[in-house]
């Protein structure tokens, strides 16, 4: 259990003011995260890397020379938005290029690549690896579906450590992508976690059971069995990682030199570790696997989860010459830096601030008003069926849709009400609105919802009264824009499910002379029914992909959440029909 907190809302913003201020030696708070105190004295390339919160010392912990640049920091357990890691690629670039580096999510992938886009757009020449070690998530054969745990640790490592040595950027992404095909992990547990303020954790765990192949964000693992011994555990690691479909091409186990992290996930002991991993190595000596610099410890947690993780990182001269090259972070340190030649870092002002409001029409600002009302409803029946997102989400996912969601529609609303009040106009409501759910929200549901408000805001503008057809233009190219965005279709349980029927029902009504009001209800009854039908649906992709049948029978959280927001501004529509020109 997380017993230290103050509002559970306000932790993740708390516990980065802290830690930066605890660590101002190698770190300085920056809009969406940390950014390195200090410089070198030649420029480097930086390595940006990130996530979500609650998984110390990732990412934050790994800020500083021969290591990470900068860290984005989204919410708990949800992956920073786009303008996030912008904003920390910005403070941490010195001109030669930036690669980002993060866990194969959903939510951390969509997020990182519009960054990514929005900085070459300035100019600034900017790579991605996502890191994808562990493999119980996907078969030997879809290791790009593979996602990113413990492993996260030697990538970044390598990335940080060329880059220090001088490395332009094709070189840098060059190591750290090497670094990641030879990375491989696997997790267990034995109890779930607990976010701030929860009641229960995420997932449980039977008394006497042990979760095989868990993530770090709650979900569930993908196989159960006994508890086994310390020895036992050891020995069910090596046997899958040792396992010859797991050993990367060009290695050979016998004669082979390899690092092991052996991760505690937050409630299980260093003594404990040091026991399991006396039988690691016997078994790597006996397979003819030469151990480097082993490392016991925490390096990526998930708050008081009772879990472990053991990491094989397959060195070769270049790699090992890296991994032991000097670091000087927080949480990670190895050899000497010289600290003397480094220089302080003035701070560049860096808000994530919006500037001045465009003009608007008063027919514009007047709809601004409606959609903020409109806003405002979404977030109180989000509030009020929060914990009910968060069960069916569990059961397949990582527990977390409900209190993303909240945060998500609360920062949305929040932002609008603020900008009704100062006369924006309809579609730059919606647009702030949009950025400040996907910058609280994170994860993929914060993505996919900003880029519905954006789309649609971008549709109504600032100059007209929105009417029928302008709205129902702009949810349909909103359903459009989401399925290029986060690359789902119809039919694999994703929110696209209840959005695409909710948009072609809606354009449908409109086209045959209904009122707004009266096509967004048989819209919002057609969401309603496509999300209900999502129990028969098998994952494609997400999170609760690799849970496969877990899944069946049970909703999907994102349609759930669609329909049950469209349905609520439907109503509200329907005493407010008055407020829209038809």
């Amino acid at each position: 259990m997380t017993r230290l907190w103050n509002d559970p809302a306000d932790f993740a913003d708390e516990m980065v003011e802290g830690f930066a201020e605890a660590n101002s030696q190698w770190v300085r708070k920056v809009y969406g995260g940390v950014s390195r105190s200090t410089a070198s004295p030649e420029p480097e390339v930086a390595v940006v890397i990130g996530g979500g919160s609650g998984h110390y010392p990732a990412f934050a912990g790994l800020v500083g020379p021969g290591l990470a640049h900068g860290a984005a920091m989204g919410n708990l357990f949800a992956s920073p938005s786009a303008h996030q890691v912008e904003s920390v690629a910005r403070a941490s670039n010195r001109g030669r290029g930036v690669l980002l580096s993060y866990g194969n999510y959903a939510g951390d992938v969509l997020h990182f690549t519009e960054a990514q886009e929005a900085l070459r757009a300035e100019g600034i020449d900017c790579r991605s690896v996502a890191v994808r070690d562990d493999i119980f998530s996907a078969g030997p054969h879809e290791r790009e579906k593979r996602r990113g745990i413990a492993g996260d640790l030697t990538v970044f490592k390598i990335a940080g450590a060329a880059a220090s040595l001088g490395y332009d950027l094709d070189r840098v992404e060059s190591v750290a992508q090497r670094a990641n095909e030879r990375t491989r992990s696997m997790g267990v547990a034995f109890t779930g976690c607990t976010m701030p303020g929860a009641a229960e954790p995420l997932f449980t765990v039977p008394e006497g059971r042990m979760a095989i192949g868990l993530g770090i964000h709650g979900e569930p693992g993908l196989a159960e069995t006994g508890i086994p011994s310390a020895d036992g555990l050891a020995e069910l690691f090596m046997e899958h990682l040792l396992a010859d479909a797991e050993i990367p091409d060009g290695v050979d186990a016998k004669g082979a030199r390899a690092v092991p992290v052996l991760n505690g996930l937050g409630s299980v002991k260093s003594e404990e570790l040091f026991v399991v991993y006396r039988r690691i190595a016997q078994l790597a000596e006996e397979k003819g696997v030469t151990l480097v610099d082993p490392q016991v410890g925490e390096f990526c947690t998930s708050f008081d989860m009772a879990g472990v993780s053991l990491t094989l990182f397959w060195l070769d001269d270049e790699l090992e010459r890296l991994w032991l090259a000097p670091a000087d972070t927080p949480a990670f340190r190895r050899g000497a830096v010289d600290s003397a030649a480094l220089a302080a870092v003035e701070a560049d002002g860096e808000s994530g601030a919006e500037g001045d409001l465009p003009d608007a029409t008063e027919d514009s600002r007047a709809a601004a008003r409606l959609i903020a009302e409109l806003l405002g409803a979404a977030r109180e029946v989000i509030d009020q069926n929060a914990d009910e997102l968060g069960r069916i989400d569990s059961i397949a996912g990582d527990g977390d849709h409900g209190i993303g969601m909240q945060r998500g529609v609360k920062a949305a609303a929040t932002a609008a009400a603020t900008l009704a009040e100062q006369g924006a106009g309809a579609g730059t409501l919606l647009t702030r609105a949009a950025d400040a759910w996907a910058d609280r929200a994170g994860g993929t549901s914060g993505a996919l919802w900003g880029v519905i408000l954006r789309t649609l805001g971008a549709q109504l503008g600032d100059t007209e009264a929105p009417e029928a057809g302008t709205v129902s233009d702009g949810v349909s190219r909103a359903a459009e824009a989401v399925m290029a965005y986060g690359k789902a279709k119809v039919g694999e349980k994703t929110m696209v499910d209840a959005l695409v029927p909710f948009a072609d029902t809606l354009a449908q009504g409109v086209h045959d002379g209904g009122t707004l009001t009266d096509a967004w209800a048989s819209a919002a009854s057609a969401a309603s029914a496509a999300a209900d039908a999502t129990a028969d649906l098998m994952p494609v992709t997400g999170r609760a992909r690799s849970h496969g049948e877990k899944a069946l029978g049970v909703a999907d959280p994102g349609a759930v959440s669609l329909a049950l927001i469209v349905t609520t501004v439907g109503s509200r529509l329907a005493s407010a029909e008055a407020g829209l020109s038809q």
